[in-house]
C-alpha cells in the first residue's frame, strides 16, 4: 500500500487556476524536492511562523526554481494561445518519458446536486438555458490533453452527482464515458469537424471498485468509490475512472477493503483541545464561558422531557472551562501519535498548523452544545425537529426543513465512533454541517481536523485566510486515497 518508503512516481507538472491553491500546490512542491530525512529546518520555521514564504525560497533557490517548472497557474479553455502554452509545459515536463499518469478532473459545480440548484437558480436571474451552460462540459478540457498527448493511463475524478447529470435528457455521464473512450473522435465532433480518422486512439475506461472485464457490464454507480471502506475516516463517495490506452493489454487490480473502519476520532483526538470564540460580541475567555453557561437559564434547557439529555448538558458545560485557547496557525505542542503515525506525523515540525477556531454566534453555541450532547445520549447527530422548539433556528425554511426533511440536518455533529461525513468546500461558508464530537469546545472543526479527515500529512500547509484553506482541503482529493490508486497504477505501469 505505502511502496515501503519508496516514491516510483515523480510529479511533472500541476496545474491550477486558484492564485492561493496554487500557493499551496507550489510549496509543496518545494518540499518534495528534498528526501524526507533532508527536508530543511527552513521549513518548519516558515510553518512555525518564523520566517516568511520568500526567505525560505530565497534560501533554499535551486528547489524554488525546480517547484517553479513543476507548477502553473492557468485556467484551462481560455483561448488557443493558452493551450498552446499548457501543450508545451507538458510536452518539456514529459520529455521521453513513455510511462506516465495523467491525474485529474474538471470543476464539479455542474455535477453536484447542490451545484446544479445553484447554477439553476442563476441562470434564471440571468434568463440563461441551465442545460446549456459552459460548467457542464469543463471536462473537455481534460479531453482535449487526453488525446493531444495520449497518456498510457489516466485518473478522473468527479461528484457521484455525475451519475444523474443530463443535459438534454442525455446522461452526462454516459457521454463522457463515450467520449472517454474514444478521445480524438469526440474533440473532432465536439468542434464539428468532418473527417476520416486513421488514428484510433481509444481508451479502456475501468472501475477501481469492481472486477469485470468489460466497462459495458459495470453499472455506473460501480465507479463510485466509497472511502470508508477503504480505512480512510471519512465517508467520501466519489468517481473515480481509470482510463487505460487500448494498446495496453494489462488489466487493473481494485482497491482492496479494508477490515476495519477507521473512526473521526482515531484521525483528530490527539490535537490541542480549543474553544471557539463569540461572534457579534467580544470574544475573552470569560464571556465565551458566560454565553453557554447561560444555557441553565434558557426556557428551552428548562423544558427539556428527556433527563439523560438534560443531565449530559449540564456535565459539559462543567467542562468548559477546562479549555481557554481558540487555536493559532502553529501551535507548538508534542502529539502522541495513534492513526497511521508514517503518514500524519513529523516530528520536526515540534507542533501542528492551520489549526485555530471560528467565531459563532451566541445562540449557535447553544445548539453546538445541544447537538453535541445530543449524540453522547443516542450516538446520532439530531435533525432539526428534535432541537427544543426555542432553539431551532429562524431560517426561512425551517418549516420546510421538519416538514419534508429539506436540510433537516443543518446542524450535524461528526460521531466519533464512526466516519466522517464528506469534506467539501462547503465548509468554508458556515461550520454547522461539521460540529466537533467533543461538547466542550463547542466548535466547528479547524482546518487542521478537516485536513486530517482528507488525510492530509501534518507538515501538509495551506496558504491563505481560514476561508481559503477550508476551501482547498474540501475540494482535495484524500492523499491516501490517491496513494491507493497509485498503487494499483504502479502495478500496471511498473512491471
Amino acid at each position: 500500500m505505502f511502496f515501503a518508503g519508496r516514491t516510483p512516481f515523480k510529479i511533472v507538472l500541476s496545474v491550477e487556476k486558484d492564485p492561493i491553491a496554487f500557493e499551496t500546490l507550489r510549496l509543496r512542491s518545494f518540499y518534495r524536492q528534498f528526501k524526507n530525512d533532508e527536508v530543511p529546518e527552513d521549513y518548519y520555521k516558515f510553518l512555525r511562523g518564523e520566517i516568511s514564504r520568500k526567505a525560505l525560497y530565497r534560501r533554499h533557490q535551486d528547489q524554488y526554481n525546480r517547484a517553479k517548472t513543476e507548477t502553473l497557474r492557468m485556467t484551462l479553455g481560455n483561448g488557443k494561445i493558452r493551450q498552446e502554452r499548457l501543450n508545451e509545459r507538458i510536452e518539456t515536463a514529459l520529455g521521453s518519458a513513455n510511462n506516465w499518469v495523467l491525474i485529474g478532473g474538471p470543476p464539479c459545480q455542474a455535477y453536484s446536486l447542490i451545484g446544479r440548484v445553484k447554477i439553476k437558480n442563476e441562470n434564471a436571474k440571468k434568463n440563461k438555458d441551465f442545460e446549456k451552460d459552459r460548467r457542464h462540459f469543463l471536462y473537455r478540457e481534460y479531453l482535449k490533453i487526453i488525446s493531444d498527448h495520449r497518456p498510457p493511463i489516466f485518473v478522473m475524478e468527479n461528484v457521484p452527482g455525475l451519475i444523474s447529470s443530463k443535459v438534454n435528457g442525455n446522461s452526462t455521464f454516459k457521454m463522457i464515458l463515450n467520449d472517454l473512450h474514444s478521445p480524438i473522435k469526440a474533440i473532432a465532433e465536439i468542434n464539428r469537424e468532418d473527417k476520416v480518422f486513421k488514428d484510433s486512439l481509444t481508451y479502456n475506461i475501468y472501475s477501481l471498485v469492481k472486477t469485470k472485464k468489460e466497462s459495458a457490464e459495470l453499472q455506473d454507480s460501480d465507479y463510485v468509490i466509497r472511502t470508508e471502506n477503504y480505512g480512510l475516516p471519512q465517508a467520501r463517495h466519489r468517481v473515480i475512472l481509470l482510463g487505460v490506452r487500448s494498446d495496453i493489454d494489462k488489466m487493473p487490480s481494485q482497491l482492496k477493503v479494508s477490515n476495519n473502519r477507521t473512526t473521526i476520532w482515531d484521525a483528530i483526538s490527539d490535537l490541542p483541545k480549543i474553544r471557539s470564540r463569540l461572534s457579534k460580541e467580544e470574544d475573552s475567555t470569560e464571556n465565551w464561558r458566560s454565553a453557554i453557561q447561560d444555557i441553565k437559564r434558557t426556557t428551552w434547557y428548562s423544558e427539556l422531557k428527556n433527563n439523560a439529555l438534560k443531565e449530559e448538558i449540564l456535565s459539559n458545560l462543567e467542562k468548559i472551562d477546562e479549555i481557554d485557547s481558540t487555536g493559532n496557525e502553529y501551535i507548538p505542542v508534542e502529539l502522541k501519535g495513534m492513526y497511521y503515525d508514517e503518514w500524519f506525523y513529523d516530528k520536526k515540525l515540534r507542533g501542528i498548523c492551520n489549526h485555530t477556531s471560528r467565531s459563532h454566534m451566541r445562540e449557535d453555541l447553544h445548539r453546538y452544545i445541544f447537538a453535541s450532547s445530543f449524540v453522547n445520549v443516542f450516538n446520532k447527530s439530531p435533525k432539526i425537529i428534535d432541537f427544543p422548539e426555542r432553539l431551532r433556528p429562524n431560517h426561512k425554511n425551517l418549516n420546510k426543513a421538519v416538514c419534508d426533511g429539506l436540510f433537516s440536518d443543518r446542524f450535524r455533529v461528526q460521531v466519533r465512533n464512526k466516519s466522517s461525513t464528506t469534506i467539501t468546500s462547503h465548509i468554508s461558508k458556515d461550520g454547522h454541517y461539521y460540529i466537533h464530537p467533543d461538547p466542550a469546545q463547542c466548535r466547528s472543526l479547524t482546518v487542521r481536523e478537516a485536513a486530517r479527515l482528507q488525510t492530509f500529512p501534518d507538515n501538509y500547509f495551506f496558504a491563505g485566510n481560514r476561508t481559503m484553506q477550508y476551501h482547498q482541503v474540501g475540494n482535495a482529493v484524500p492523499p491516501l486515497l490517491a496513494r491507493l490508486i497509485a498503487d494499483v497504477v504502479y502495478n500496471m505501469l511498473g512491471q
